[in-house]
């Protein structure tokens, strides 16, 4: 019964309910706490005015909550009658358990009489607290509301069944334990009073004595006082009206304000009543009961939770302490590739040091010995041994000839670790939501007919499979290294068609696609085998399949760079022989060479510097600046030989063009060769010199003028860079050692302009040292 206790309290005082009166929209207020919340009204609005004017027939009549506000649900704590200038504004308090009510406007006058009885101020209003429904008392004032008997019965019960101990009710200071009752004294006693006020004799004798708990029930049983009507307070309820839902007198039907209404006998209703609420209460006990099994559901929920947590959480801890041991052993791994280099680089440098220590002790003792020689002042002993002495001294001379002062082995470490795959997957690491609803999406289909390469470069094109009805995010393109290596991520994002550049020519490469979306990815699609071009025809092929024009796919630099060229392509520059077998697909050029691959290609305007002005298809370039600008060609080479030449179209006023290779992130706005990513020859109307890194070297006669032609010879096999001027070798070989991807490139102002001519053979004279060699 603890849960209903609230029930039985008072919204105003918060303690249990003492006469209790019901207000018309059914709440109850105990009469005291009632009497308090009055509020006086205006004079115009009292219910006799209402009553002249022949507004108002009720009894009780609601205030227009238009027009007045007794509650307001600002945090001001104050209500105020909205539609009255003159009535004043009243503060707000909270009763015990949170309700807001209004006390008094003025403290009530003070009297002798009970609540009940005591004068109403006129006009008074009074405001439910819960509900704030507020109304205009009558002539009766309080006495107008009904006693709600059974509400008091119900406390009673509650307030004695709360009791610990039943206590003599006669004790005078500390009462003892009743040990008994008497029924017709209605009375407990503990044996002292029992024996003092209650003897067994006289009338006394034939009152019935009984334990205190059968009192206790007997009292619950016993009849309670019959409630009487409030229009006749001598009248008991004898009748039930059923327009107005309340008890009745026979003196209201025959002259009150019920005498035309429909009305039943008080005990069929009353029974009628307690039957609907019982079934009521049979419905409101199978939610409640509904209620308590979902809350032990969820209890045991919470115990379940907990459990699953500790247990996900330790099974997330162990993951990721695998991926830690994984990185840790492929971290050890590496170190210990790279210890492996580092030793070898010593031991390198150290035998260098040690040969070269030897020899030089060598040269220092033949240069002493012959110092001396030359003392001597005997000239036919002299003669004896100068002829030898002189081929010894040309011997060691040309022992210390070129590359023998030459490091064997460079300072830098030629090992690059890519871990950005690796934190891209770190960071792409997420929960995978399992549901039923929402499959991976199907394996992407390569489309033949819109694959092509073009030099090094190859386009490739995929769809969906046509029945598919699960959407993908996206799509992750891979491509080997040319040589059968580890597959890498070359492009992720929502595009069907993407362009790689700066493949190796000459070399076959194998790709995949699959699909992917937010609950994973699909399975790969089958391999496709790529072919670079060997072309060496000029003119331009065409595809029996032609890529449509609008579909102008993503341009992707070399799986090894981070460079992404968002310009459209060209499909169209070669056909292709497709073969397929259960796993692979292969895509090969048709157009195959006798002689050495060769390589088409124009200068690329999405990489120049903006001063650089191009024409003849790009093949043509000059500036618009008089300083030097960078423009480079649209294809990388990283092995075999390459040739191509620049003529000299307009030369003025003595400009320094240059003209060799640079890596894809070359400074465009200073001359080539000014920092460590090119390599280049620049020359004038009378001389040419090697730069790079800003180190000038080789100065040779011979310069350029218009019409002038600049070879450039890229030999990636013997990794080193040649440059000729009008089919004539300029100076020794420029660069050595010169390994990685190069794109040709070129240096200018606005004094020169230069046409460039590619697909060109490899000079004669060159393949036949080569061949040689």
């Amino acid at each position: 019964m603890e849960e209903m206790e609230e029930e039985l309290k008072c919204p105003v005082c918060g303690s249990f309910y003492r006469e209790p009166i019901i207000l018309p929209c059914s709440h109850n207020l105990c009469q005291a706490c009632a009497r308090n919340i009055l509020v006086q009204t205006p004079e115009s609005e009292s219910p006799q005015s209402r009553r002249a004017s022949g507004s108002g027939v009720s009894d009780y009549d609601y205030l227009d909550l238009d027009k007045m506000s007794l509650y307001s649900e600002a945090d001001s704590g104050y209500g105020s009658y909205g539609g009255f200038a003159s009535a004043p504004t009243t503060p707000c308090q909270k009763s015990p358990n949170g309700v807001r009510v209004f006390p008094p406007a003025m403290p009530p006058p003070a009297t002798h009489l009970s609540p009940a009885l005591a004068p109403v101020p006129r006009n008074s209003c009074i405001t439910c607290p819960q509900c704030h429904r507020s109304l205009i008392l009558d002539d009766r004032g309080l006495r107008g509301f009904p006693k709600n008997r059974v509400l008091e019965g119900v406390i009673d019960r509650y307030q004695q069944s709360k009791a610990a101990a039943l206590k003599c009710q006669l004790c005078e200071k500390a009462p003892k334990e009743a040990t008994v009752m008497c029924e017709q004294c209605d009375v407990f006693y503990c044996d002292p009073c029992r024996l003092r006020c209650h003897p067994p004799r006289g009338p006394l004798a034939k009152h019935r004595l009984v334990p205190p708990a059968q009192g206790r029930v007997s009292r619950r049983l016993s009849p309670r006082k019959v409630s009487t009507c409030t229009d006749h307070e001598l009248e008991n309820h004898s009748m039930y009206c059923v327009q107005c839902k309340m008890p009745v007198c026979y003196q209201c039907l025959e002259e009150g304000k019920h005498s035309s209404h429909e009305v039943k006998a008080l005990g069929a209703m009353w029974k009628l009543h307690k039957s609907q609420l019982s079934q009521a209460l049979n419905g409101l006990s199978d939610r409640a009961k509904e209620a308590k099994e979902f809350l032990v559901q969820l209890r045991n929920m919470v115990q379940q939770i907990q459990e699953n947590s500790v247990e996900f959480e330790a099974c997330l801890v162990a993951q990721c302490d695998a991926l830690i041991d994984a990185l840790n052993r492929r971290k050890a791994q590496l170190l210990a590739r790279v210890n492996k280099e580092h030793e070898h680089k010593l031991k390198v440098v150290r035998d260098q040091i040690s040969h070269c220590t030897v020899k030089l002790r060598q040269t220092t003792g033949l240069m002493e010995y012959c110092l001396e020689v030359i003392k001597e002042n005997d000239p036919s002993g002299f003669l004896q041994i100068s002829d030898a002495l002189i081929r010894r001294v040309h011997l060691t001379e040309d022992q210390w000839g070129k590359g023998t002062l030459t490091p064997r082995m460079t300072t830098d470490f030629d090992l690059s670790l890519d871990n950005s795959p690796l934190l891209q997957s770190i960071h792409q690491l997420d929960f995978v939501q399992m549901k039923a609803s929402s499959p991976v999406p199907a394996t992407p289909i390569l489309q033949l007919e819109e694959c092509c390469t073009h030099n090094n470069s190859a386009t490739l094109s995929w769809k969906q499979p046509p029945l598919s009805t699960v959407p993908a995010d996206g799509y992750i393109l891979e491509l080997d290294d040319g040589n059968g290596g580890q597959f890498r991520e070359v492009y992720v994002g929502k595009e069907t068609m993407c362009t790689v550049d700066g493949l190796h020519f000459n070399s076959t490469y194998n790709a995949r696609i699959k699909a992917f979306n937010k609950t994973g990815v699909s399975q790969y699609s089958k391999t496709l085998v790529l072919q670079t071009s060997e072309d060496t025809d000029s003119e331009e092929q065409t595809l029996p399949f032609p890529v449509p024009s609008e579909r102008l796919p993503l341009r992707r630099m070399s799986p090894f760079s981070s460079t992404l060229n968002l310009q459209p392509s060209f499909p169209g520059r070669s056909y292709f022989d497709f073969r397929s077998s259960p796993h692979q697909l292969s895509l090969h050029s048709s157009l195959q060479s006798l002689n050495a691959p060769v390589a088409w290609f124009a200068f690329d305007p999405s990489s120049a510097h903006s001063d650089i002005i191009f024409s003849n298809d790009n093949l043509t370039v000059t500036c618009s600046s008089y300083d030097d600008r960078v423009v480079l060609g649209k294809t990388g080479f990283s092995k075999g030989v390459h040739y191509w030449e620049l003529t000299v179209d307009r030369y003025d006023n003595h400009p320094d063009p240059a003209f060799g290779v640079a890596r894809i992130d070359v400074m465009k706005d200073v001359m080539l060769g000014k920092d460590d990513k090119a390599w280049a020859m620049y020359v004038d109307n009378n001389r040419s010199w090697f730069m790079h890194n800003n180190s000038h070297t080789n100065r040779t006669e011979g310069g350029i003028t218009k019409g002038a032609t600049i070879g450039v010879l890229l030999d990636l096999n013997r990794k080193n860079l040649t440059f000729f001027i009008n089919d004539e070798q300029q100076g020794p070989i420029a660069f050595e050692n010169v390994e990685g991807m190069f794109f040709p490139a070129v240096s200018l102002n606005r004094n020169v302009q230069v046409t460039l001519h590619t697909g060109l053979p490899v000079p004669d004279f060159y393949s036949s040292r080569a061949s040689i060699a």
